[in-house]
């Protein structure tokens, strides 16, 4: 099992950057893949992006602006988001897959105002 504490949320003006962080814990050898979603007010949570460590992918709402990045030694995943955009409004969830199945984080609200 992998426990997963988001950071780094907040409010943010249109066009500005904001960074979030996951640390993980337990199982962390298990983890194949981690990711980070999200979802905004009456719509279905999305993939933002993902990564294996060697591959990563993004949603073509972010690809250009944001970058999935991880911290071995610190057993933390980040997500740069430069550039940000009122649509980016959203509670953003880190996850991880593995082994033992999925894992979810508590999520954090990223507001970007126009």
């Amino acid at each position: 099992q992998v426990r997963l504490v988001e950071s780094g949320g907040g409010l943010v003006q249109a066009g500005k950057s904001l960074r979030l962080s996951c640390a993980a814990s337990g199982s962390i050898s298990s983890i194949t893949v981690m990711g980070w979603y999200r979802q905004a007010p009456g719509k279905q949570r999305e993939l933002v992006a993902e990564t294996t460590g060697s591959s990563t992918n993004y949603a073509a709402s972010v690809k250009g602006r944001f970058t999935i990045s991880g911290d071995n030694a610190k057993n933390t995943v980040y997500l740069q988001m430069n550039s940000l955009k009122p649509e980016d409004t959203a509670v953003y969830y880190c996850t991880a897959w593995g082994s033992w199945g999925t894992s979810w984080g508590q999520g954090t609200q990223v507001t970007v105002s126009s």
